[in-house]
This record gives C-alpha cells, sequence and structure tokens, in this order.
C-alpha cells in the first residue's frame, strides 16, 4: 500500500510539475532501501517505480559494492591441475543488474551504451599492472561469464513495464550470493536514443541477526574465532568417529 501512494505521489510530481522542470523531471523510489542478509536467505527482490515526462524508454542499472577481482587460469602439469596464469581487475562490481524497456541495442547506440557502461559486456574492467592485453582480454570475459554464472551480472531487457507513457516499474532481483555493501541504481530516461535525465538512489545489502554477529566477530577477533572454528571441527571429527565406531 505504501508502494502504491508513493506511485502515486511520483505521478503527480510529473504531471504538475512546471513547464521549466519537465525538460528533464524523471522521479524514482524504491520499495525499500536496504537488504537484510539472515541465516535464512535465498535472495530478494526489490521494487523500484517511478514516473517520466514524456514518451521514451527507461533503462535501470544497478551495481556494486566495488573490490579487487583475481582471475586464475589453471593448467594440468605432470597430471595434477594448479593455478598458472593469473590477471587481477581492480574496482570490479561484485553485482550489475540491468534491466531495460526494450533490448539495449534498440534504445542507445552502441557508443552510447559504451560511454554508460550499460550491460555487463560493457563493463570497463581494468586489469593491474602490464598484463599483455590478449591474456586480460580472455581474463576478463572470464571473469564476466563466472559472474553471470553465479547470477551476480543480469541482463534483463523488457523487464521495465511502462504504462500510460509516464508510469514505470522493475523488479530488482537480489540473489541468495549477493555481497553486502553499498549499491547504486541509476535510472536512465532515454528519448530519441539519448539519455535525457537521470536519477540516482542508494541502497545497501547487511548481514543482520546472527549473520551480523558472527561476521562483526570474526573481524573483530579473528584469532579467537580461529582457535574456536578449529575446536569445533575437532569435536565434530571426534563426535563422528565415536557415532560410526558404535555403527
Amino acid at each position: 500500500m505504501t508502494s502504491i501512494k508513493r506511485l502515486l505521489s511520483a505521478f503527480l510530481m510529473v504531471s504538475f510539475a512546471p513547464a521549466s522542470a519537465l525538460a528533464s523531471a524523471l522521479v524514482v523510489d524504491l520499495s525499500s532501501n536496504q537488504i537484510e542478509i539472515t541465516t535464512n536467505f535465498t535472495g530478494t527482490n526489490l521494487l523500484l517505480f517511478g514516473a517520466i515526462d514524456r514518451k521514451g524508454d527507461v533503462v535501470v542499472v544497478v551495481r556494486g559494492p566495488r573490490r579487487t577481482e583475481v582471475v586464475r587460469r589453471k593448467e594440468r602439469v605432470a597430471g595434477i591441475w594448479i593455478n598458472r596464469a593469473a590477471v587481477t581487475f581492480e574496482s570490479v562490481p561484485g553485482y550489475n543488474f540491468v534491466a531495460s524497456s526494450r533490448p539495449l541495442e534498440q534504445i542507445a547506440s552502441e557508443e552510447t551504451l559504451q560511454r554508460l557502461q550499460i550491460g555487463s559486456e560493457r563493463l570497463r574492467l581494468q586489469p593491474v599492472g602490464s598484463a599483455n592485453s590478449a591474456l586480460a582480454s580472455s581474463f576478463r570475459k572470464g571473469l564476466i561469464d563466472l559472474k553471470k554464472r553465479k547470477a551476480l551480472y543480469t541482463d534483463m531487457p523488457g523487464n521495465v513495464s511502462i504504462r500510460s507513457e509516464k508510469l514505470f516499474r522493475a523488479d530488482l532481483n537480489f540473489p541468495s550470493n549477493v555481497p553486502t555493501g553499498s549499491y547504486t541504481a541509476e535510472i536512465y530516461h532515454f528519448d530519441g536514443g539519448k539519455p535525457v535525465s537521470v536519477n540516482r538512489t542508494q541502497l545497501s545489502v547487511q548481514k543482520a541477526g546472527v549473520e551480523e554477529a558472527i561476521y562483526n566477530y570474526a573481524h573483530d577477533h579473528s584469532a579467537i574465532y580461529g582457535i574456536v572454528a578449529i575446536l569445533i571441527a575437532l569435536f565434530a571429527g571426534w563426535l563422528g568417529g565415536v557415532i560410526f565406531r558404535k555403527a
């Protein structure tokens, strides 16, 4: 009910905005700006909704958090698989979600999409150091493919629905393995192949409950946490041995 009221407010703000403001009117809101990860977290969806002032297309891009990623290639040596070549990429989004009202190539030119980094394949992932360009390109593709298999990089053309040429909505999908941190949602209004307005909003993914307590303790008291984890593993091994001996 709250989301519906906020959506109606967005519609009214655009409909009755002054003429001078209508050149770039784009109102956006989220059903929630925070996702809490608990022990039974299996993924979730958020509703993004808003209003535009005239006909056009809407593209939603959600990214975050950025981290350094090391991509390694395994090779078989003397019958054993070992890590050989490796390339490090910096400032890699742990999550990249793109939804659009139509296929991206029908909305804007490739040059525009590349400039705005809209689409997983268009992310500018920079290798650290003097990596061979061909090797870096191969590892970059491997990194993107891995993120896609984990459902962390998703492109969903047609997932943004526009009603009455003004109101729009999109479902944002967050898998169970979504990384914690700060995220940015960028919403673009395209008209005639050009972005006429953009709106940015923040959201966060945080651990909560028991998950948060264990996570914080592990980081604040790493030595004690390690010792406790080893003791628990030893006890579990001993208990398993006792049970199987009796069986």
